[in-house]
């Protein structure tokens, strides 16, 4: 990846694009940056400050996923892409799957495998994906070989109706392949992070993982936390393996990101509770498993998503990740407290604005 020729970034506010954003103007990269509205001050301004004594620059470009040909304009001349844009949303946070994820994903996806081809500049698309396009629910994992997590599987479980997010990733990813393997001009890279915590550049994204995080520090789960764990990786490991991807010509297929060992919600809440022993609300205990298959329906938890979630866990391997991306995970806790120290200083800004009127 030339450092004189433009790359692309969608969904420049985003939680992980804003940092893949940062991490390319550090290397002096010039990033042209796709927003969904350029009159959101709020997010705008923040995404523009990070290019405030980079090496890089940084252009901004308005452009829609759903749209066909919005992003033709950003990526004129440009070597790589990097297609980040596309809602992660809990099934909470879902009302109508078609609509909030799977054209998203889909289309946005479609739109710009369709501006590559128009693009003769363009080398590798570098898009982003999840483990949920490996496996649709933690059972699924048993059926895999050694019960371990790898790159090799596609979630064949998920539907638009049982776990729409996993479903519109897989979809995605696999419209992107199809496309790829078609021609011979560019190649495709996809990254597949697990949860992705960590510090927030671009304050009010909607991200998933934002969302169950803050339920858990804010003091939903004060009774006691389900024995739910997850893949685990940290935003600037995602973002670092996003850049490397780009710019390693050997870089191919899919890379898991995420550390080898799941970790648990009251795990979490140990790490921070041990910097802050006196913030109330952090879960102490874990629920156990019967209190949560009796009680979990109350709370939005249905039987089938508890029986293949409840208490399972299962080995991640990363190896590509760290034997061709050169990544170098950082350590849980570190992850955790830079993530809650964000969410504190958020809370503290919307603290001060609501004093001021």
């Amino acid at each position: 990846m030339s450092g004189s020729a433009p790359v692309l970034v969608t969904g420049g506010t985003g939680f992980v694009a804003s940092h893949l954003v940062d991490a390319l103007l550090d290397e002096g990269h010039t990033v042209r940056a796709s927003v969904r509205d350029l009159t959101r001050t709020d997010k705008v301004g923040p995404l523009r400050r990070l290019a405030d004594g980079k090496p890089g620059t940084l252009e901004l470009f308005g452009a829609d996923l759903l749209h066909p040909g919005a992003f033709d304009e950003a990526m004129a001349g440009c070597r790589a892409v990097f297609h980040v844009a596309s809602p992660f949303l809990l099934p909470e946070q879902i009302k109508d799957p078609r609509r909030d994820v799977l054209n998203p994903a889909l289309l946005g996806t479609r739109n710009i495998v369709r501006s590559i081809e128009r693009t003769p500049e363009v080398e590798r698309l570098v898009l982003t994906s999840t483990v949920g396009a490996i496996f649709g629910d933690y059972a699924d994992v048993r059926e895999m070989a050694g019960q371990t997590l790898t790159e090799e599987y596609f979630n064949i479980t998920s539907t638009l109706e049982n776990n729409p997010y996993h479903y519109a990733k897989t979809v995605a990813e696999l419209e992107a392949w199809s496309a790829a393997n078609a021609q011979d001009r560019w190649t495709l890279v996809t990254i597949n992070p697990g949860l992705v915590l960590g510090p927030v550049l671009v304050p009010g994204s909607e991200s998933g993982s934002l969302f169950l995080m803050n339920e858990l520090l804010s003091g939903y789960f004060f009774y006691g936390a389900p024995n739910f764990s997850f893949t685990f990786v940290d935003v600037r490991d995602v973002a670092t393996a996003h850049v490397r991807a780009a710019e390693r010509s050997a870089a191919s297929g899919r890379y898991i990101l995420a550390r080898p060992e799941m970790v648990s919600m009251v795990a979490m809440s140990r790490i921070v509770r041990d910097r802050h022993p006196a913030r109330l609300g952090l879960p102490r205990h874990q629920v156990p498993d019967l209190a949560v298959r009796v009680l979990g329906p109350r709370f939005g938890l249905t039987q089938d998503y508890i029986r293949k979630h409840l208490g399972i866990r299962f080995a991640v391997d990363n190896r590509r990740s760290v034997e061709e991306l050169g990544i170098d995970y950082r350590p849980v806790e570190e992850t955790v407290l830079a993530h809650d120290d964000a969410w504190r200083g958020r809370r503290r800004a919307r603290r001060l604005v609501d004093a001021h009127g």
